[in-house]
């Protein structure tokens, strides 16, 4: 027990260290378990901790990722994305195995071998890419489906993978091999071992059939059942029920447990469950994600790791730059462009976790030698550590110097001035000028969404194309003579541009801007702009007035109670925002903590007296 609790403190304290480091630097979580792991991997052997053992655990986060994915993967959406599954990620493993082995063939590997290393090294990590993509925003962007398109084939490859890894045996290992029973896709009993081909075949087809079937009549009745006794864990407790004996069945017959998830959250995504699955199941995935990485960076042999670290680097190298040679052409030849094609390139040429499970399976039936298993799964882990790194690479300079190029080579010609200047027309800004154009006011409108600009089109709606930030374009938009600039764009970074570059500029434009929260607020109003609106503020108004009326407040009473409240934070906020400062994160300012402090001291009491007498009345 004591093992345990110091096995389990360490692996805690070295996430809970390393990764918000990694995030504050801008690495990503990822990358911040990895180096964990990396960290804690001396301590771990010295305490004999088994970490392929670990690891084989830890597997079951990907597995609870892919079950999640699954539940926001309606069954049309997955037909519709048909196209991208069979020529985005069929083609990528094709291709990637057959230039892999053409690699390896050249490095003078036997011809079984060779075709071994292409097919393992051809899939990607699916674990990553997902946690990575989602944590950026980019997974329902066109290279994040994209790249979600090719890793879900590559889940489906596993399985002919498996199939053909023992034909390609090494008459010399062989000979010196135990004869391998068959582990399946992750090690353990395999009932489909000693089936023929074509009754295997129809098993594995079977038990897919099976997990449908359960998901379409067996789920909603169990859960419908269990929600009745109006215990939360018992919930829990059935949903990992669903997601482990899914994964058991698919173990069993040979199949990947991620693909027999992912099966079943696409059954289930149009339950009435399906949210309270997804909440339930999310704590576990993060936890056991996070212990799955860690123990990827754990797994490392330094020592071997010492002795050829040229090697490794080298065939890493190679590794990635093919994969990227392939996605490349793949993506050009499907119609990706600009920065969809970049982070459909930088986000698949590492190895992934099937990788370990396909290597030990190879070794165990005599396609490759130990030692070389042990230099692949050190090109293994480097592929991998190297993934967030490409990343950044996307995020700081690639993406952001193509997007620019785009920008300056394509965006269109103003052909008109007018007194107001609309910055991005989404949900806000799109509002926005449809409230003017109905009062008899004209604006001069610019987005960056090609897509959005050519569906606007074709309803008659003019707006132009290019990137609101860039001086040259507001020029020729006439912001030197224009009255107003409504700055409506999605992303913080380019509003703190767009606000600080008008305000500097043209001190007598009066800029009207979106905030994402109260923080951005403080920001922008220490940037000189003083007409902020909070994106999601008026709406929480309505709701709050939405809830007085139904604690029996009449329409009046609630109204006033929501005006005394607004009047209250307006006029706090003025107050805060004069002590806040750009130079100095807001948890670090301590004139402004003490302020917000001496606010909330003041005006808690006074906005309580005034909800009591507006609510006295409307009782």
């Amino acid at each position: 027990m004591t093992g345990f609790l110091i096995l389990a403190f360490l692996i805690l304290i070295a996430g809970v260290v390393a990764v918000p480091l990694a995030s504050r630097f801008g690495l990503g979580s990822v990358l911040g378990y990895l180096l964990a792991g990396m960290a804690i991997s001396p301590l771990l052997a010295s305490l004999n901790v088994d970490v392929d053992a670990l690891q084989v655990f830890a597997e079951f986060g990907v597995v609870m990722m892919l079950f999640i994915i699954g539940l926001e993967m309606e069954p049309r959406r997955l037909w519709a994305m048909r196209g991208k599954l069979a020529g985005l990620g069929g083609g990528q493993v094709l291709l990637t195995t057959l230039v892999i082995t053409g690699i390896a063939l050249i490095d003078r590997q036997p011809w079984q071998t060779a075709l071994a290393i292409g097919m393992v090294l051809a899939l990607s990590s699916t674990a990553i890419i997902v946690q990575t993509l989602t944590e950026k925003g980019l997974l329902k962007t066109e290279g994040g489906e994209a790249s979600f398109s090719v890793l879900l084939v590559q889940d489906v490859a596993v399985i002919p993978i498996l199939a053909l890894l023992p034909l390609l045996a090494l008459p010399d290992l062989a000979a010196g091999t135990v004869a391998h029973g068959g582990g399946g896709a992750h090690g353990g009993i395999d009932l489909t071992a000693r089936m023929s081909g074509w009754l295997a075949g129809v098993t594995r087809i079977g038990a897919v059939a099976t997990v449908i079937a359960i998901g379409i009549y067996a789920i909603r009745p169990l859960f419908r059942y269990i929600a009745k006794a109006n215990l939360r864990e018992l919930f829990t407790a059935a949903a990992l029920m669903v997601v482990i004996g899914i994964a058991l069945l698919m173990s069993l017959v040979g199949l990947s447990p991620a693909l027999g998830a992912f099966v079943a959250g696409v059954v289930l995504a149009t339950s009435e469950y399906r949210h309270e699955l997804e909440s339930d199941i999310n704590p576990f995935k993060g936890l056991l994600l996070g212990l799955f990485f860690i123990t990827v960076g754990a797994g490392i042999d330094f020592v071997l790791a010492s002795t050829i670290w040229q090697s490794v680097v080298f065939w890493a190298a190679v590794t990635i730059a093919a994969k990227m040679a392939v996605l490349l052409t793949i993506g050009w030849l499907y119609g990706l462009r600009r920065q969809a094609l970049w982070l459909f390139c930088l986000s698949l040429p590492q190895a992934g976790e099937f990788a370990f499970v396909l290597i030990a399976f190879a070794v165990g039936n005599a396609v490759f030698d130990q030692a070389f298993a042990d230099q692949l799964l050190l090109i293994v882990a480097l592929t991998m550590l190297a993934t967030p790194l490409l990343f950044i690479l996307y995020d700081k300079l690639i993406a952001h110097a193509y997007c620019t190029s785009q920008a300056l080579d394509e965006a269109d010609t103003i052909d008109e001035e007018n007194p107001i200047i609309i910055a991005g027309r989404g949900r806000v800004g799109g509002i926005v000028d449809r409230m003017l154009d109905a009062a008899g006011h004209r604006a001069t409108v610019i987005d960056y969404n090609s897509q959005h600009l050519e569906n606007l089109k074709k309803f008659g709606i003019t707006t132009y194309y290019g990137d609101a930030t860039r001086p040259d374009l507001l020029a020729s938009a006439g912001i030197e003579r224009a009255r107003i600039l409504v700055v409506a764009l999605d992303e913080r970074q380019q509003i703190d541009k767009l606000v600080r570059y008008a305000c500097e500029a043209f001190p007598n434009l009066h800029v009207v801007a979106r905030a994402k929260d109260r923080d951005h607020v403080y920001h922008l109003w220490a940037m000189g702009c003083r007409d902020i609106v909070r994106e999601t503020y008026d709406s929480a108004l309505r709701m709050g007035r939405s809830v007085y009326e139904a604690l029996g407040h009449d329409r009046q009473a609630a109204t006033a109670m929501v005006e005394a409240f607004e009047e209250m934070d307006r006029t706090s906020m003025r107050e805060v925002a004069d002590a806040y400062r750009l130079d100095i994160p807001p948890y670090e300012n301590e004139e402004l903590l003490a302020k917000i402090r001496e606010l909330k001291a003041e005006w808690d009491p006074k906005l309580r007296d005034a909800m009591d007498e507006i609510a006295g009345r409307g009782k």
